[in-house]
């Protein structure tokens, strides 16, 4: 149950993209993304909705509802880093790009405060406790 409560974390502060978010808040959200993603793929073959194969109305429709919750996330990841939001931009570089935004996703935030806010580690943001 403790990855849903991360998930819902980030759903509820769709619109927030200031402050930090630690990696677990990053990657749990994205780990519960990718399987609603993959089980509307499957359910949108299964309907006949799929327009191309993997890609159906219902895929699109959730792509859409966790576009902003993704954002901001993203961007609030990276600040934990110690970069800004733009450094998701990339990611628009074929190959290399998404290969270095998953290493800068996947690298531990600065100890501490910083520029974007405190630590989150630090000042115990964790809805799986709450």
């Amino acid at each position: 149950m403790q990855v849903m409560q991360w998930y819902l974390h980030v759903l509820r502060q769709y619109t927030v993209f200031t402050g930090r978010a630690r990696r677990t808040e990053y990657w749990m959200f994205t780990l519960v993304s990718v399987i609603i993603a993959i089980v509307l793929a499957v359910l949108d073959n299964l309907l006949g909705l799929a327009v191309i194969p993997g890609s159906g109305v219902l895929g699109l429709i959730y792509s859409l509802a966790v576009l902003l919750p993704s954002l901001g996330v993203s961007i609030r990841r990276l600040h934990d880093t110690g970069r800004t939001g733009w450094w998701l931009l990339i990611g628009l570089i074929p190959l290399v790009g998404a290969i270095v935004l998953i290493v800068f996703l996947a690298t531990p935030g600065a100890v501490g405060s910083n520029s974007y806010g405190p630590d989150p580690k630090a000042s115990a943001v964790n809805p799986a406790a709450a």
